[in-house]
C-alpha cells in the first residue's frame, strides 16, 4: 500500500449526465409541467405508467418522481416538492440506488406471479424512512398474464403510503385493465435541435472538442434517444483521443456514408446516369459504407426532399447543415413530386430486398439501376399527352385517311312554318287490350326469359351445362352436360309454356351433334373483344412505354349468376329432385 487513494472509476456519460430534477428531462415539456403542477397542488396520482421508446428517460423520470415524493429539504421539514433538494437523506439514498423504500423491479427478469406476490406482501407495511414507499417496474410489459392479475386489486386500491411508476416501450402489450388504473404519460423523441444543443453542452463540461457537422450526424443516428446520442458521444470522444472530433472521424467510426457523396448519388440517379452512380456506390463501398445504410441514406433522403417541395421551411432546421439546406433546395425545385415519391416507392422496396439478399452490395446496385432507368421513364401525365399528341394530327385535328373526303358543314335549312290546324276532338279512352307475351325466336331469347323471370339458377345451368342441337317453335332439343340436373328440361319446358302461353316441348338428346354452349360463345366473342382492343395502336403505345404492364377489363358488364361451387357438387342442387309445383 502506497497511501494513495484510487481515482474514482469512470462513469459513462449516460450515466454521469443522468438528470436528478424535472430541470434535467429535455425534450419533456408536457410531461413535466403536468407532474410539477400535481406536486404543488397535492393531487398526486397512486400508479403512473411512463411510456416511450428506449433512452428518452422513462427510467429517470420514475427516480426523479420518488425523490419528489420523499425529499424532505435540507432542514428535513420539507414536503413533497417538484424541486428536490438533493442534499437531504432520502434524496442521496435514492440517487445512490440505496434507499429500502424506494424499490426498482426489472421485470423482464422477474415475470412471474410468485414476483408479484412478493411485491403485493411488503405492500401492507409502512414505509421505514421515507414519506412513501415507490415501487418502480421497469419493462411492466414483461411480466406474465397471472402476474398481471394478481397485482391489479392492490393497483386499484394501495394503501395511501404506496405509490406505483411503471415504464414500458411497448404499452400495447400492458392489458388495459392496467392501463385503466394508471396516470400515463407518453414520452417523445426528442427533436435533432435539442439534442445538439444537449450533446454540445455536455462536450463543454467534458473540454472535449467536436465540430458542429459530427454532433449533427451523433443526433441523427441517435434517432431521439437521448441515452444513444450519449454513448455515441462517448465512444467518439474516445476514439479521437486528445483531438478534436470532425465528421470524417466519425462517419469511419460509424461507418456512416458521406453526405455529400448521398447528395451527389441521389442527384446522378435521378439524371439517369447509371455509369456514375456504381461508380461512386462503389467509391463508398470500399471505404467501409454498409450497401444498406447507403439505401436508408437514400430513401432518407427522397423523403425530406419531398418535405422541402412541399413546406420549404422545413429545410431551416438547425439540424441540417448549410451544404445540404443549399443543394437540397435546388434538388427540390427541379425534381418533379411523381419522380421524388417513384423513388420513394423503389428505394423502399430495395431496402427490403437488400436485407434479405445473400449479397448486399449486390441488391443494393440492382436498385440503383431500376432507379435509374426509372428516371428515364414518363410520368403518367407526360404518358397521355403525349399519346394525344400521336393521335391528333399537325393541326390538333384527329388524323384522317386520304380517301376521306373532309366532311363539309352545310348551313341548317330554314323552318317553314305550317299553318295552325284546329285541334281534334279526343276520342273516348278505351281499356287497353292484354297483350300476348312474345314468343322467342331463338333458343338465346329462351333462355333470356329465365333470367327476366328471376329463374337464375336454371339461367346459369342453360348458359355453361347444355349445347343447342334444334330450334323451332315449340320444340328445343338439346344435348346435356354431367353437372345438368336431370329435370332440367321437364322445368324448363313448363315455364316457357306459362311464360309465353304457349305449348313448348324441350327433349335431351344423347350424342348428337350441337352448337357449343352459349357461355362458351359468349367466352369467345369476349376474347376476340379484348384481343381487337390490345391490338388498337395507342393501347400499343402504352404497352411500349411502360414494360411488363397488363391490359386488364374494368368494364362494368353485369356479372353471370353462375355458382360454381353448388353446380360442382349435384347434392346443393335445388333442381335435382322433383319438380317445384
Amino acid at each position: 500500500m502506497n497511501g494513495q487513494t484510487d481515482p474514482a472509476p469512470y462513469r459513462v456519460l449516460a450515466r454521469k449526465y443522468r438528470p436528478i430534477n424535472f430541470d434535467g428531462l429535455i425534450g419533456q415539456e408536457a410531461l413535466v409541467r403536468t407532474l410539477t403542477n400535481s406536486i404543488n397542488s397535492g393531487r398526486l396520482a397512486h400508479a403512473f405508467i411512463l411510456t416511450g421508446v428506449r433512452g428518452v428517460g422513462k427510467t429517470s423520470t420514475a427516480r426523479i418522481i420518488a425523490r419528489a415524493l420523499n425529499c424532505t429539504g435540507p432542514d428535513d421539514n420539507g414536503g413533497p416538492t417538484p424541486n428536490p433538494c438533493g442534499e437531504c437523506e432520502n434524496c442521496r439514498a435514492i440517487a445512490d440506488d440505496r434507499h429500502v423504500d424506494v424499490l426498482e423491479m426489472d421485470a423482464a427478469s422477474r415475470t412471474g406471479v410468485d414476483d408479484v406476490r412478493e411485491l403485493i406482501d411488503g405492500v401492507l407495511y409502512r414505509p421505514v424512512s421515507a414519506r412513501y414507499k415507490v415501487y418502480i417496474i421497469d419493462e411492466v410489459h414483461m411480466l406474465s398474464k397471472n402476474a398481471f392479475n394478481a397485482l391489479l386489486k392492490t393497483l386499484e386500491e394501495p394503501p395511501e403510503h404506496v405509490k406505483f411508476i411503471f415504464a414500458t416501450t411497448e404499452i400495447r402489450k400492458v392489458p388495459v385493465t392496467v392501463l385503466s388504473r394508471c396516470q400515463r404519460f407518453d414520452l417523445r423523441r426528442v427533436d435533432a435541435d435539442t439534442l445538439v444543443a444537449h450533446f454540445a453542452r455536455i462536450a463543454g463540461l467534458e473540454n472535449a472538442r467536436i465540430t458542429q457537422e459530427a454532433l449533427l450526424l451523433i443526433a441523427r443516428a441517435a434517432d431521439g434517444s437521448v441515452r444513444d446520442g450519449l454513448s455515441l458521444l462517448d465512444q467518439a470522444i474516445a476514439h479521437s483521443g486528445a483531438g478534436g472530433v470532425d465528421e470524417d472521424q466519425l462517419r469511419a467510426m460509424l461507418g456512416l456514408v458521406d453526405r455529400v457523396q448521398i447528395f451527389d448519388l441521389f442527384d446522378v440517379l435521378m439524371k439517369g446516369d447509371i455509369g456514375a452512380a456504381l461508380d461512386i456506390a462503389d467509391n463508398m463501398y470500399d471505404a467501409g459504407a454498409d450497401p444498406v445504410v447507403m439505401l436508408q441514406d437514400l430513401l432518407e433522403l427522397s423523403h425530406w426532399l419531398t418535405r422541402l417541395k412541399i413546406v420549404p421551411e422545413s429545410g431551416d432546421s438547425a439540424a441540417v447543415s448549410d451544404v445540404e439546406r443549399r443543394r437540397g433546395r435546388d434538388m427540390a425545385e427541379r425534381l418533379a413530386m411523381p419522380a421524388l415519391t417513384r423513388a420513394w416507392q423503389m428505394l423502399l422496396k430495395g431496402l427490403g430486398e437488400a436485407r434479405v439478399a445473400p449479397s448486399a452490395q449486390q441488391a443494393a446496385e440492382m436498385v440503383l439501376v431500376r432507379l435509374a432507368y426509372a428516371a428515364e421513364l414518363p410520368t403518367p401525365a407526360e404518358m397521355v399527352k403525349k399519346l394525344q399528341s400521336e393521335e391528333s394530327g399537325p393541326g390538333g385535328e384527329p388524323d384522317r385517311k386520304p380517301s376521306e373526303p373532309p366532311v363539309e358543314q352545310t348551313a341548317p335549312a330554314p323552318i317553314e312554318q305550317a299553318a295552325p290546324t284546329p285541334e281534334p276532338t279526343p276520342a273516348p279512352i278505351e281499356p287497353p287490350a292484354p297483350v300476348e307475351p312474345a314468343a322467342p325466336e331463338t333458343f338465346e331469347q329462351a333462355v333470356q326469359l329465365c333470367a327476366t323471370h328471376g329463374e337464375m339458377l336454371l339461367y346459369a345451368h342453360l348458359m355453361k351445362e347444355v349445347a343447342l342441337v334444334r330450334f323451332a317453335p315449340g320444340l328445343i332439343e338439346l344435348t346435356a352436360g354431367p353437372r345438368a340436373p336431370d329435370n332440367l328440361a321437364a322445368q324448363f319446358g313448363r315455364l316457357l309454356s306459362d311464360w309465353t302461353g304457349a305449348s313448348w316441348r324441350v327433349e335431351i338428346h344423347q350424342d348428337a351433334p350441337a352448337e357449343p354452349s352459349l357461355g362458351a360463345q359468349r367466352d369467345v366473342a369476349e376474347r376476340a373483344h379484348r384481343d381487337k382492343a390490345i391490338a388498337h395502336p395507342s393501347v400499343q403505345a402504352a404497352l411500349d412505354a411502360f414494360p411488363g404492364a397488363k391490359v386488364e377489363d374494368v368494364r362494368s358488364v353485369p356479372a353471370m349468376p353462375m355458382f360454381d361451387a353448388d353446380l360442382a357438387n349435384p347434392d346443393n342442387d335445388p333442381m335435382n329432385g322433383e319438380p317445384t309445383p
